[in-house]
């Protein structure tokens, strides 16, 4: 019995490597004899690093930078030498996590930090970077980070923006020239886990800055920002992609990697499935289990046991989803390639009861669904 164990990190609970180690704990009291294959994955968001550094061997370094309030933090980024492929998670440098909620603030937190771990990588000759969106604190469509790749944002008086997306509003001159001339042949693959534009009801700011901070009026201020900042970069640019696919995520930053670092907007789960070669595994598996805090309607967009799930879809191979909770819409998912879900409670509990049972409840449940399997088997 060959089994992939293949989660994504439950929030606030435990990492992907945790759950997995977690759930394969609980195959083997049902199985002691069943051959488990640990796989962590994410979808681009929080994670994302530890999983890629996990599946690739690669080297973890770390970089003093600037967070989304300008605060300096050591951050990890990953370096594959034989690849000269740089990861880059956004959230390493101006990620949420790293806020209370008191301190959230849309309006002014920057992704200046992310722009140095850019630099870091272009320091170690990477050709390629791999950048991982979700997570972010911020709302800048990316300025902090064009600012730390030496591109200039000015204001009417020829003086320097302040960080956030509010001070775009007085953007009056976009002066690129200064970008550091390595970027022009650093290949950039940006993971997005949305698929929101820039602007709009559907936009970076409407959608995503009240978790950040933002208040009815701040989202305002920033979507008539950033459109005007999309306006500017439109006249540079010769193009406007305010529109694209994904380029609210992670307040804007897709935008700005696609507009100034050419990069290609690709699904997370997509990408780290191919970097841990996932697909290669699937043939001589018998079971695929994968898992996240929760499963809805939502997780179509490009989570991490939908693309899991459409993978093994395609190999003809059996899915169990667990879920810290079961959401409006989650049937949809049987459509996508997912064999059954289940939620981890085992009675009434609080999420202050649930998180810090995380693991244990993922090896029961997982024991339980092995017996299961087994059980079938013996028909």
């Amino acid at each position: 019995m060959n089994i992939l164990i293949c989660p994504d990190s439950f929030k606030d609970a435990v990492s992907a490597q945790q759950a997995a180690n977690a759930m394969a704990r609980g195959v083997k009291r049902a199985a002691p004899t069943a051959t488990t294959h640990l796989c962590p994955m994410a979808d681009g968001g929080e994670g994302s690093l530890d999983a890629l550094i996990a599946a690739t061997n690669a080297e973890c370094r770390h970089l003093t930078v600037q967070d989304a309030l300008g605060r300096p933090r050591q951050a990890s980024w990953g370096w594959l030498s034989e690849q000269r492929t740089a990861f880059i998670e956004l959230a390493e440098a101006s990620g949420l996590q790293h806020l209370t909620a008191q301190q959230r603030d849309a309006l002014h937190t920057t992704t200046y930090g992310v722009g140095e771990l850019l630099l870091a990588a272009l320091d170690a000759g990477a050709t390629k970077a791999l950048l991982f969106l979700g997570g972010s604190a911020t709302n800048d469509a990316g300025a902090g980070m064009l600012q730390a790749l030496g591109a200039k944002l000015l204001d009417q008086n020829g003086a320097p923006l302040p960080p956030g997306g509010a001070a775009l509003e007085q953007l009056a001159i976009l002066d690129l020239s200064t970008l550091d001339p390595r970027l022009s042949k650093l290949s950039v693959e940006a993971a997005v886990d949305v698929d929101n534009p820039l602007l709009g009801d559907r936009g970076a700011s409407a959608v995503f800055g009240p978790q950040k901070g933002a208040s009815t009026e701040d989202v305002a201020t920033l979507d008539r920002a950033l459109g005007h900042f999309a306006d500017l970069s439109a006249q540079v640019l010769g193009r406007d992609d305010r529109a694209l696919s994904g380029a609210g995520a992670a307040g804007g930053m897709g935008f700005a990697a696609h507009c100034f670092l050419n990069a290609t907007l690709t699904p997370g789960i997509e990408i780290i499935m191919q970097q841990a070669k996932l697909p290669s595994l699937l043939p001589g598996i018998d079971l695929v289990m994968t898992g996240e805090g929760r499963l809805d309607g939502q997780s179509l967009s490009g989570k991490t046991p939908i693309g899991i799930a459409r993978a093994a879809q395609r190999q003809g191979k059996p899915v169990i989803v667990l879920a810290g909770s079961l959401g409006d819409g989650w049937e949809a998912c049987l459509e996508e390639g997912v064999t059954a879900a289940f939620a981890l409670a085992d009675g009434p509990m609080t999420l202050e009861d649930a998180l810090p049972r995380t693991a244990e409840l993922l090896a029961a449940r997982c024991e339980s669904i092995t017996r299961l399997w087994l059980a079938r088997q013996t028909e």
